[in-house]
């Protein structure tokens, strides 16, 4: 494996999204449903709106949105929200809940507390553990207070960098002194998680100024501290890098990588993932999905859906006319009670998103738990690919577990890729960005 294999993308769901297709025919969500355990499912809301966006976002969002939009965008959650109820006939228990997007802090205050009623209809929220996601701009005093009244235990807030110069770099434009006013309000309403994101990568950025934003960070000392390697989009200059630049980028982002984990971990903090830190706590966590057992219920135009055998959501895109258009479709749709884009699992797939799914994360893969699910071991089912791993250096494999030494865990985002089946992969080429 070449250095220009080490950042491939970030894997944060198995199959992705370009892997979905439209379902002919669509499948009724009671019959999507049916036979599914109900007493512990993920409910995330998505929120399709920003006022702007970076240049690192592919995430399906628009900026800007007018009264009269929002409001319909609501109304649609809601009329969504009456059909997976009556899909659920009203049996699922919420054990987590997240708002993401997009910028759900985007809404009003008064909106907000519309959202968090729509989600209300759902047994469980108000009482299990909810994460949000916001800005600078938005993490205003009201939004925040609508939040925290209605049981919201994280918030994350994208930083990316405290170095104005290096925010306008990743066309982020936003002061430091922005920042840390929101953060002082985030701190002030008094939320139990903080979660601080923060890039490494960004065009001039150097170890030093690394180690600045870092430093800036933990003067809030946040429970959790997100670090992620910036990536750009097809058709931006970074794509027409020359072998020999995109080389030396790609060990730039390794060596930055390595100094926030170093420092991170001297602080005090644990890795959970190749991108996640967090402080040690008893209650630490909670908003985390388990992708391996768990089903999702996914509000919104952006929302997937997970269940054993089928993931669904709606059409995808990147570009701004075209997320405009699924949005405006959306909005107009009256019949939420099928699943009109989606993946299929058959057992190799969910064998693959489970081992995916827990060798990226610091704990790695419980074998007992793999071989009581799916009656063999994943040490057979994978041994081509885990050996290959395991000749790099990358692989710790014990009779209880198999997970990712450091060196494996800082090429995440290669080995998640890797380990994608030929059929995903042949989907995933063939889809066309728009």
């Amino acid at each position: 494996m070449t250095s220009t294999d080490r950042y491939q993308h970030y894997v944060y769901a198995y199959p992705h999204k370009t892997a979905y297709r439209p379902l002919n025919p669509p499948r009724p969500l009671r019959e999507v449903w049916a036979g599914e355990p109900l007493d512990s499912l993920f409910l995330y809301l998505h929120i399709p709106f920003c006022e702007m966006r970076c240049g690192f976002c592919n995430l399906f969002t628009r900026t800007g949105a007018p009264e009269e939009l929002t409001g319909a965008y609501l109304d649609a959650l809601d009329r969504q929200a009456t059909a997976v109820l009556d899909a659920l006939e009203g049996a699922g228990t919420f054990a987590t809940a997240a708002f993401g997007g997009g910028t759900p802090t985007y809404l009003t205050a008064s909106e907000l507390e519309r959202l968090c009623d729509i989600a209300g209809r759902f047994s469980g929220f108000g009482s299990a553990p909810l994460g949000v996601e916001t800005s600078p701009a938005t993490a205003t005093t009201d939004r925040l207070t609508v939040l925290a009244e209605r049981g919201t235990t994280r918030v994350s807030l994208g930083v990316q960098s405290f170095i104005d110069e290096e925010a306008r770099a990743a066309v982020r434009p936003q002061k430091r002194a922005e920042v840390e006013a929101a953060l002082d309000r985030i701190r002030a309403v008094g939320f139990p998680i903080l979660n601080i994101d923060l890039i490494y990568g960004i065009d001039g950025q150097t170890p030093a100024t690394w180690s600045h934003s870092l430093n800036a960070a933990l003067k809030w000392r946040p429970e959790e501290i997100y670090l992620y390697p910036l990536y750009v989009r097809p058709g931006t200059g970074l794509h027409r890098l020359d072998e020999q630049s995109r080389r030396e980028w790609d060990d730039s982002r390794l060596a930055l990588y390595r100094i926030g984990r170093d420092h991170l971990l001297a602080e005090g903090y644990e890795q959970v993932s190749m991108r996640m830190f967090r402080l040690p706590r008893e209650d630490a966590g909670g908003t985390e999905y388990c992708c391996q057992t768990d089903g999702m219920v996914g509000l919104g135009c952006g929302a997937r859906s997970y269940t054993t055998g089928l993931h669904y959501s709606f059409e995808y895109a990147v570009g701004a006319r075209h997320v405009r258009a699924i949005i405006d479709d959306y909005v107009r749709e009256d019949d939420f009670g099928a699943a009109r884009v989606g993946f299929a699992l058959d057992d190799d797939e969910r064998r693959r998103r489970h081992l995916v799914q827990s060798l990226l994360q610091s704990t790695g893969l419980d074998r007992n738990a793999y071989t009581e699910r799916f009656g063999t071991d994943p040490s057979d089912d994978f041994a081509v690919d885990l050996t290959s791993f395991d000749r790099r250096g990358w692989l710790e494999t014990t009779s209880a577990s198999i997970s990712l030494t450091s060196e494996g865990l800082a090429h995440s985002d290669a080995i998640g890729p890797a380990l994608f089946s030929p059929h995903v992969r042949e989907r995933m080429a063939a889809y066309e960005t728009r």
